[in-house]
């Protein structure tokens, strides 16, 4: 009862405010342009009539057409040598891209990314000076839900960066060049410490992470079932995308609980059925469906930090294995080809009664060897 009392009162309290700073200007946003069905185009008519027939800004003619002398407006379009039907391909692109760009709270988007660096940093210092104790972890997953979620809101989000440019190519064929960059630099962080934009700056993630410590025992899922159902969820997503042009994950995205007021029956019910589960199974949208998440684990592979095992320490006791919420601890200490996500909390290197684990660049070692 306790834990139930818990798990409502800080969810309740999760959307509430989320429903309130949800219209502060920080997480405003412009509401996208409606892009015409049909782009009337001629042979006869003139570049500029495009523009004004279509009610297309000019801008984005000349940047369909790669126009950079206003004198090219007055001439006919036969005279640009293209068929109509790569000049409406062109000109949808650049509406789209547009659409995207003024779609976007930049300022928010900036503040936010700073925000995770320095988050980040210091989540990075605690666990590699083995600071990262209950009390401790337990603030930093408060902290980073309210400053990434409640205050800053649903987007942008780890996960969006893969599935929304999925989701624009799939329907579009249009990439928008600020989310790969925002891609890039997740992955990066992927790599210099293990999955750590997951584990310390997603906003779901860290939510899920903050109510899985609230109940005891939990449930660890064979990874083989949950990478394979993840597996299975990102093939959909990009099938539904380029074949139906639809976005299955939009009606029941899980960060939309940091945007209440636009979330449907749908999307709480299948909210609220993660964030129940995140009190027996750790991070479940994270390991069953989120596309990042998968891409995350391959990137993991090549991880510069990551935690090490030092088997001349080690005496096989089996304490850090237990207190892993996931298997990976497991994998880990069998030294196992195919390591499971890896969330860097840090609570088997705060469990390990002999310092026999650390959070380092240096290479996991075969206790073999020692």
């Amino acid at each position: 009862m306790k834990t139930a009392f818990q798990f409502i009162i800080f969810i309740g309290f999760v959307i509430i405010v989320s429903f309130i700073t949800s219209y502060n200007f920080l997480n405003e946003k412009s509401e996208k342009n409606n892009i015409p069905d049909e782009i009337i185009i001629t042979d006869s008519m003139l570049i500029q009539e495009i523009s004004i027939k279509n009610n297309i800004s000019l801008s984005i003619i000349k940047k369909a057409f790669s126009i950079k002398d206003d004198s090219m407006l007055a001439h006919s379009f036969v005279s640009l040598n293209i068929s109509r039907q790569n000049a409406v391909r062109q000109i949808k692109k650049y509406l789209v891209l547009e659409q995207e760009h003024r779609s976007k709270n930049w300022k928010k988007i900036l503040t936010k990314f700073v925000l995770w660096i320095i988050f980040m940093l210091i989540s990075f210092t605690l666990l590699r000076k083995n600071k990262m104790n209950i009390p401790v972890r337990n603030t930093m997953y408060f902290a980073g839900i309210i400053i990434f979620g409640v205050i800053l809101g649903a987007d942008p989000s780890p996960m969006g960066t893969i599935k929304d440019a999925i989701v624009l190519f799939g329907t579009e064929r249009v990439l928008f060049p600020p989310r790969l960059v925002a891609f890039a630099i997740f992955i990066l962080t992927v790599i210099i410490a293990n999955k750590f934009i997951c584990s310390w700056g997603c906003q779901f993630g860290l939510l899920q992470d903050f109510i899985f410590r609230l109940k005891s025992p939990k449930i660890k899922i064979p990874f083989v079932f949950s990478n394979s159902l993840r597996f299975l969820f990102f093939i959909f997503i990009i099938g539904f995308a380029f074949f139906s042009g639809l976005d299955i994950v939009e009606n029941i995205d899980p960060f939309k609980i940091f945007k209440p007021q636009v979330v449907l029956i749908s999307g709480w019910i299948f909210i609220g059925s993660v964030l129940v589960l995140s009190l027996f199974i750790y991070r479940p949208w994270c390991h069953f469906f989120c596309p990042f998440g998968l891409v995350g684990w391959l990137a993991e592979k090549i991880s510069i930090f990551k935690i090490r095992v030092d088997y001349s320490k080690c005496i096989g006791c089996g304490k850090c294995e237990k207190a892993c919420p996931t298997v990976v601890m497991s994998a880990i200490l069998k030294q196992k080809k195919n390591i499971p996500d890896c969330f860097s909390c840090g609570v088997c290197i705060e469990t390990c009664p002999f310092k026999a684990l650390s959070y380092t660049a240096v290479k996991r070692c075969n206790k073999n060897l020692i």
